[in-house]
């Protein structure tokens, strides 16, 4: 079996426990360690994409089955995270990957720095406003479609900080992440078929850790409702976060030539 397969399966399987149990966290964990391993930016957002397509339908599924959705946050949410996520491929594929790089690896460590502070600071739950989730999801859809991950960070936290309940706004969060996550993925194959996309070629040597991130993704999401209800939160997300900074931070040394 592929060495790329059998890794990129245990990345895939944690990664999507812990989002399962924070509502973030695949994502950035999978774009990360492909930026780590010399994944063009587009190509490591596209795989990761690609991956998630199953995994965001298996846990929807899960959360939906627990009742963890609030459906009206869900639709509000869903529409802007679709126009958001389909700009940010767009912008994404327009742009030289070396050229993008830097900013991306500076994006994730930032993610991974709020993931850390939202573990320290805690949060006091309150009722969710009607007026924001739509533009939440507009800006969630964006920086999750350019850095390969970011829809947990940006809209789960938020949720979490504003929602009178954790379980709800992460449930609700991961089941309006796969409509987000079908339109980036549609928005890549557009920007291949229609020539966009001048580095898609990217795409083909990295099959393996794809296939491993979807297979080891498919095998925990079924637990993702479940997850969410038994795991210690605070510890997951001091894990996720450190996990995140001391990767991208890795990855920034590389691409600076300081190791």
């Amino acid at each position: 079996m592929n060495e790329d397969f059998v890794l990129f399966l245990l990345v895939g399987f944690g990664a999507q426990i812990v989002d399962g149990a924070l509502g973030m966290a695949y994502g950035v964990v999978s774009s990360t360690v492909l930026l780590a391993f010399g994944v063009p930016p587009a190509a490591a957002s596209a795989s990761v994409h690609a991956a998630e397509v199953f995994t965001t339908a298996a846990s929807a599924g899960s959360h939906v089955w627990h009742r963890n959705v609030n459906w009206r946050l869900f639709a509000l949410l869903a529409l802007g995270g679709v126009t958001g996520g389909v700009l940010g491929a767009y912008v994404l594929t327009s742009i030289s990957g070396d050229l993008i790089k830097p900013y991306i690896v500076i994006y994730l460590g930032l993610m991974g720095a709020l993931i850390l502070w939202r573990a320290w600071r805690g949060t006091k739950p309150r009722r969710i406003s009607s007026k924001w989730p739509a533009p939440l999801g507009l800006i969630g859809g964006f920086m999750d479609a350019i850095g390969g991950g970011g829809w947990g960070p940006t809209v789960t936290s938020t949720l979490v900080g504003s929602g009178a309940s954790a379980r709800e706004a992460i449930g609700t969060a991961n089941t309006a992440e796969f409509f987000v996550t079908v339109a980036i993925s549609a928005a890549f194959v557009w920007a291949l078929a229609t020539g966009h996309w001048a580095d898609a070629k990217d795409l083909t040597q990295h099959a393996w850790a794809v296939g491993g991130l979807i297979v080891g993704g498919l095998l925990a999401a079924p637990l993702a409702g479940w997850v969410t209800k038994i795991v210690p939160v605070k510890v997951l997300t001091w894990l996720v976060g450190a996990v995140v900074v001391l990767l991208a931070a890795y990855q920034a040394a590389r691409l600076f030539k300081l190791i």
